[in-house]
């Protein structure tokens, strides 16, 4: 595939949802996968939802999910520039062009005028659609003679500019996941392509930067696929050679069917942005995977698994590999369902396979203080004794605070259920026994211990779970005689002294 160029194209109207992550993600992976360039392209044509703050949250996102664009605002501006209101003179000579060939027609029509349709329409119970049919009787220059149209340009009317869609044709599309579409074009209106403001509307002002920047493939949401009819007759209105088009499936809901939106992560607990947003507006902050606790690799693996299969077995995938296998021949034309479990389960393989250097660091700079004094080798011991257990970096020190403080409190239920009245002397002969033991190691504490509970015809429960209890101040954690071992015979004898003195 010869100079494949594809784009992601996000409004600057809020925070980036995971379903533009995951488009940006698919966008990414065929360039990769191709040898192309993956472009940013930021389209503020609707400056009435511009937020501020919103462009620089998007590439923000891309960088902490590791898919940056090649080409964009800021970076290697080959075609730039790359927002579409800082081009906004190239959009008017397009429209121009196609009211000159007469495929695309001034409309003074107001919008009280419209109202009036709509609303005679309604109490009919119809719908008034701006079409092929009803054009012919409407305020625009199809209807006018050329004089009265330079008349009300001249005198500043206000007008939009809109499609002229042919009559009785039947469009024959393809789609690189649904196939072939066909489409009546007599069931299409005549969209607005140029608006009273001066600025296009996205269906112009996307061809016309898709053709300029000689974007290849156009990878999109779903949502977009009821627009595939206008942009291919764009296209050959233009006399364009079009991209190749593919439409994603949506993100579904855990629950339920329709897309999935932030109202259900607020009601279910969990992030749909990348990154944590606050809203300048209101002040309220939205929760993102990066400050969640995910990994950013572990977020990228499951996004690229909703709506695309390998067509094996395999789950976990380095980016690099995803780049490798990935091909929009097996994304799915079903929407796919969100699973915040799964997304847990795949942040906790990360913490399996991630480098402990890496966990070490974050540890140590969630609990700076409670760590301090112990070396980088202890930490990564303790890390490594507990962190299949943990789902991200913060449920660490839960795991693992008994490796770095003596229990200051016990579990209440396990205390009742586990220290009886004769635990204290039993408890007090165990510690006798560890006292004993010169070669202090995980092995000969188990053997020693084991052997006084065996000798002493003694029930194991009833030694070994009060036993931890003292050690941990809790029922859990890893083998108990390999955390005696970390804390060191000193420890765990003062320890037992104080489990003694507050339980027995």
């Amino acid at each position: 595939m010869e100079n494949v160029r594809v784009r992601f194209a996000p409004s600057p109207t809020g925070p980036l949802h995971i379903g533009g992550v995951r488009t940006a993600l698919f966008n990414y992976l065929f360039a990769k996968k191709h040898n192309g360039t993956f472009v940013l392209r930021i389209e503020d044509t609707d400056q009435t939802r511009y937020v501020a703050n919103a462009e620089s949250y998007i590439t923000e996102s891309l960088e902490w999910c590791g898919i940056p664009f090649d080409e964009g605002p800021g970076k290697n501006e080959k075609f730039g520039p790359y927002r579409q209101s800082e081009r906004k003179e190239i959009y008017k000579k397009y429209a121009d062009a196609l009211v000159a060939s007469n495929q695309a027609y001034y409309a003074f029509d107001t919008s009280e005028e419209l109202d009036i349709l709509r609303n005679q329409a309604e109490a009919n119970k119809t719908v008034f659609v701006y079409n092929n049919v009803s054009r012919e009787t409407l305020n625009n220059s199809i209807n006018l003679t050329k004089q009265e149209v330079e008349a009300k340009l001249a005198a500043g009317e206000k007008y939009v500019i809109r499609f002229k869609t042919p009559k009785d044709q039947k469009l024959i599309l393809d789609d690189m996941i649904r196939g072939e579409i066909i489409i009546d074009t007599n069931t299409l209106d005549d969209k607005i392509l140029f608006k009273s403001d001066g600025m296009p509307t996205y269906h112009l002002a996307n061809i016309v930067d898709d053709h300029l920047m000689e974007i290849s493939h156009v990878i999109r949401g779903e949502e977009w696929l009821p627009s595939l009819p206008l942009h291919s007759l764009l296209y050959e209105a233009f006399g364009w050679i079009a991209p190749k088009f593919a439409h994603l499936p949506l993100i579904l809901k855990p629950v339920g069917k329709g897309k999935l939106s932030k109202r259900d992560g607020d009601k279910l607990g969990f992030p749909v942005f990348p990154l944590n947003y606050t809203n300048q507006e209101t002040s309220e902050v939205s929760k993102g995977y990066k400050e969640e606790g995910y990994f950013n690799d572990a977020f990228i693996n499951m996004l690229a698994l909703l709506g695309w299969n390998p067509g094996t077995e395999q789950e976990i995938f380095s980016l690099e590999e995803l780049c490798k296998e990935f091909s929009i021949e097996r994304v799915s034309k079903s929407g796919a369902k969100f699973s915040p479990d799964k997304t847990k389960w795949f942040n906790q393989q990360y913490m399996m396979s991630t480098d402990i250097s890496k966990i070490v660091a974050e540890f140590k700079a969630l609990n700076s203080e409670a760590v301090t004094g112990f070396d980088d080798v202890y930490i990564t011991k303790v890390i490594e004794a507990v962190r299949e257990r943990a789902i991200f970096s913060k449920d660490l020190w839960e795991l693992s605070d008994y490796y770095f403080a003596n229990p200051t409190s016990y579990d209440q239920k396990a205390a009742k259920k586990q220290w009886k009245e004769t635990t204290s002397p039993l408890i007090k002969e165990v510690a006798n026994v560890i006292k004993n033991i010169e070669d202090f190691n995980s092995a000969t504490i188990e053997e020693k211990v084991k052997e006084y509970i065996t000798s002493n015809e003694l029930g194991f429960g009833k030694v070994m779970q009060p036993l931890r209890l003292s050690i941990v101040g809790a029922m859990k954690g890893p083998h108990l005689f390999d955390i005696i071992e970390m804390i060191g015979k000193e420890n765990t004898l003062e320890r037992i002294e104080n489990s003694i003195k507050k339980l027995g």
